[in-house]
């Protein structure tokens, strides 16, 4: 966290938190969602500012709820998620790289939604795959040391019978199908928060 944060907070600590106007979208976008985004259930405008972003980024964290927030100076800004708390991207040099610029870690868990979405879990952090990287990952993926087809994967979503496995960084993790309405209460947190 920012100092400049810290600091604001222990100056005004009791300042109310705010819901409903920042969201974090399946790309790893962060969104802001003005009154009429927010009546219309609209994602909102996507934030284009990069030091904006930056700031947002170190100051993203959660509380013990299961709720994520951006910590704007002393005021907690609460996060609505399209889907999970991080969103992963591929980086040639790190690996896999989620929204705020950190590299995720040896993979422990991966994990396939009835949808077709990728999940990633590397210690606390769990972040669905950008869309625009599931080709190549899924490329990755294998039975039984075979490489698997797209049509023997989407295969293996109705019927998990043979052992998918995805191998990455020398590493092979078996992947688990999981619903996506599932995933906030498999992995602890709050997609929309309220008051």
């Amino acid at each position: 966290m920012d100092d400049i944060v810290k600091q604001a907070m222990a100056k005004w600590p009791n300042v109310p938190h705010c819901y409903g106007w920042l969201g974090l979208d399946a790309r790893g976008n962060w969104r802001m969602r003005d009154e009429a985004a927010q009546q219309a259930g609209a994602p909102g405008d996507k934030l284009a500012n990069t030091k904006l972003a930056g700031f947002i980024n170190r100051n993203y964290g959660h509380d013990d709820k299961g709720r994520w927030y951006f910590q704007n100076g002393p005021q907690r800004v609460y996060v609505n998620l399209e889907s999970t708390p991080f969103i992963a991207r591929t980086d040639p040099a790190q690996g896999f790289v989620v929204q705020t610029g950190q590299a995720m870690g040896p993979l422990e868990g991966v994990f396939m939604t009835d949808a077709g979405a990728l999940v990633l879990q590397a210690g606390d952090i769990v972040a669905q795959l950008d869309d625009r990287d599931v080709a190549s990952v899924l490329a990755r993926m294998e039975f039984d040391g075979h490489p698997a087809s797209i049509e023997a994967i989407m295969a293996w979503l109705e019927d998990d019978a043979e052992e998918l496995a995805l191998v990455t960084d020398g590493a092979r993790v078996v992947v688990e199908r999981l619903a996506a309405d599932a995933l906030p209460r498999r992995f602890g947190y709050v997609p929309a928060p309220g008051l």
